[in-house]
């Protein structure tokens, strides 16, 4: 599901591995390679809202590092990515058994890149784009946050 080297490809799963917000939404890495990634989850009632739907930030949260990730396959050893600003565009309910984000980086740079993620529902047999992202991360050398 790979078409990247093995270095690289341990770095960006531990991008989902290493994320304690993600381990607890149940999100997984489904694969990558240069310039994209793939990640889903399957939907537990703890991602709905009042509606039953899933809940935007659960669509915002999958684009979003679905999409740092993409642009994690594309930086140098000791740099990382962050989110320096998005935008959603909620295309119809989040509704099924599971969600895939899949992101492309569009415009890779030095110091910003610009990826695309789009979110798709999966309600039995049928997959539904839910979800458009445009994502822009900065590229910044690697710092390790202080344990205390």
């Amino acid at each position: 599901m790979s078409d990247t080297d093995p270095e690289r490809l341990q770095r960006v799963e531990a991008i989902f591995r290493k994320a304690p917000f993600l381990e607890n939404l149940g999100v997984k890495f489904l694969g990558c390679g240069p310039g994209w990634c793939e990640s889903g989850l399957q939907v537990q009632n703890y991602h709905k809202q009042q509606n039953r739907l899933v809940h935007a930030g659960v669509l915002a949260t999958l684009a979003d590092h679905t999409a740092g990730a993409a642009a994690g396959t594309l930086i140098a050893p000791g740099e990382i990515v962050l989110t320096v600003e998005f935008k959603i565009n909620l295309l119809r309910p989040g509704k099924g058994q599971s969600l895939r984000a899949r992101a492309q980086v569009l415009k890779p740079g030095r110091r910003l890149s610009v990826v695309e993620s789009e979110v798709f529902a999966k309600e039995g047999e049928q997959e539904s784009l839910v979800a458009k992202a445009t994502v822009t991360l900065a590229v910044l050398a690697d710092f390790k946050e202080d344990a205390g």
